[in-house]
């Protein structure tokens, strides 16, 4: 059966493959050679567009494919109050390839005055006939990367009241989506999938953590952070190992965390990477408690364009059924197509043609 709520059947975790006039307009705007008011409207423009072609390909929920960032994360949590984007000291290390120059830097209390992405879920909303969704990172997302020694001591002697006061920023964001209409927002969150790789848990406990006591912690503030959500509000989990230009951070089935992510976070479905055996297996399924919460399944690469044989998809459906019962199931791609603005390696027509068959495999699949 078709859901009517999300996730759907046939989802999608967020971001899109930049468009050319978008990347020409940004190039335009960090040169100086255009306004930022001439950049928004070429993203009002680019973002109607994927809008449009969201709707055309059959999904019942539309996002504006990220196109106002350059980060998945950055963006978001720099518009915290007290939290701050540092250019030119540390790069991300993903395999083989390592991103942008830019890192984080807590400078102040965090907090939640305004955000502009509110606005931005705003215009999705206005401008689309199906369910807007929106997207950001997971509270937890703030903490793994600086750790413990990288949090100023004379700002949070503490730890716990940094765990509080982002929880609390988080709650107000929450809310603040929801009274501008937000039903489906999800929370972007790598880290429950790099508390599966012992080589992560050990860089963890390098910044001066506990990776065995993080899991706890950061349900807690999810759980903290939704707690004021309206009833028809449906809040979701994208969980993966990493998305840069094809490549990827870690590796390490679910096992570590399934028992926990899965009934201790509030929350009503896990986007869960399953693209390659770097996720491991769907054995840890078996947590999912009985009811509505949703697994999406992220079965459809967005690293490579090569599209998906529906029968080795249909496969693995039945094989992840073992362990959850169909009617629990979704289907996606295991990351968005474009979690950094220089995007993964693939065209846009492989891009809509895997977002169409995740279409065409709901329907064959739950009717």
């Amino acid at each position: 059966m078709q859901r009517t709520t999300p996730p759907y059947r046939a989802d999608h975790v967020g971001s899109i493959l930049r468009t050319q006039p978008l990347k020409e307009a940004r190039a335009k705007r960090e040169a100086g050679e255009i306004s930022a008011e001439d950049l928004t409207a070429v993203e009002d423009q680019e973002i109607r567009k994927i809008i449009a072609r969201q709707e055309e390909v059959g999904l019942k929920l539309a996002t504006d494919g990220e196109f106002r960032r350059s980060w998945w994360h950055f963006d978001f949590l720099t518009q915290l109050d007290g939290v701050d984007l540092v250019v030119g000291e540390k790069k991300i290390q993903f395999h083989g390839i390592q991103t942008k120059a830019h890192s984080l830097n807590i400078s102040g209390r965090v907090g939640f005055s305004s955000h502009p992405f509110v606005d931005h879920f705003k215009f999705v909303k206005d401008n689309t006939n199906v369910m807007a969704k929106m997207t950001i990172p997971s509270p937890s997302v703030l903490h793994f990367r600086l750790g413990r020694n990288s949090i100023s001591r004379d700002i949070y002697p503490d730890i716990d009241t940094f765990f509080a006061d982002t929880a609390a920023a988080y709650r107000k964001a929450v809310n603040a989506f929801a009274a501008a209409g937000c039903k489906y927002l999800q929370l972007d969150d790598t880290v429950w999938a790099y508390l599966c790789s012992a080589e992560q848990c050990e860089q963890a406990r390098e910044r001066g953590d506990d990776p065995d006591a993080l899991p706890k912690i950061y349900a807690d503030m999810i759980n903290h952070a939704i707690a004021e959500r309206p009833d028809d509000m449906a809040i979701t989990m994208h969980v993966c190992r990493g998305n840069f230009r094809s490549s990827w951070i870690s590796e390490g089935g679910y096992e570590p965390v399934a028992e926990v992510m899965f009934n201790e976070v509030d929350i009503d479905g896990y986007f869960l990477e399953y693209d390659t055996d770097r996720a491991g297996g769907f054995e840890p399924l078996r947590f999912m408690p009985k009811g509505d919460k949703q697994v999406v399944l992220g079965l459809i690469t967005s690293k490579s364009g090569t599209l998906e044989a529906k029968d080795d998809v249909k496969r693995r459906i039945e094989e992840a059924t073992e362990f959850v019962d169909l009617e629990q199931c979704c289907l996606s791609p295991q990351c968005g197509f474009a979690s950094t603005e220089e995007g993964n390696i693939l065209t846009e027509d492989q891009q809509w043609a895997k977002l169409r068959e995740i279409v065409e495999l709901s329907e064959e699949i739950w009717g």
